[in-house]
């Protein structure tokens, strides 16, 4: 059974860092495709970061130059490091994988993720 958990969330004033992680287990994650992604009640979730089996990374707009994807294919362990919080990065946090490959992957579509995390909250005061 495949099972992702996210950690790590938590309070940080603006100008903050807190960095992610997301535990896979269950089955051979190095070879899918991994993504971050959050959600604020009302809103889509959407897609923070993604890193496909090349190690190719790709940032959503908003958090570009501030977020950082890595993975430890040793500890089957998914991060996402964010650096310099603001107010609007305040949501739930969740770590999903898929199957999806090469620019499929890096586009980040949601709905294509088939495994998810139960999510870790990041809360951003000003």
């Amino acid at each position: 059974q495949v099972q992702l958990v996210e950690s790590g969330g938590g309070s940080v004033q603006s100008g903050g860092s807190l960095r992610l992680s997301c535990a896979a287990s269950g089955y051979a994650y190095s070879s899918d495709c991994m993504g971050w992604f959050r959600q604020t009640p009302g809103n889509e979730r959407e897609g923070v970061a993604g890193i496909d089996s090349d190690g190719r990374r790709t940032y959503g707009v908003s958090v570009k130059g501030r977020f950082t994807i890595s993975q430890d294919n040793a500890k089957n362990t998914l991060y996402l490091q964010m650096n310099s919080l603001k107010p609007e990065d305040t949501a739930m946090y969740y770590c999903a994988a898929s199957r999806l490959a090469g620019d499929k992957c890096l586009a980040l579509p949601t709905y294509l993720f088939d495994e998810w995390g139960q999510g870790t909250r990041v809360t951003v005061s000003a």
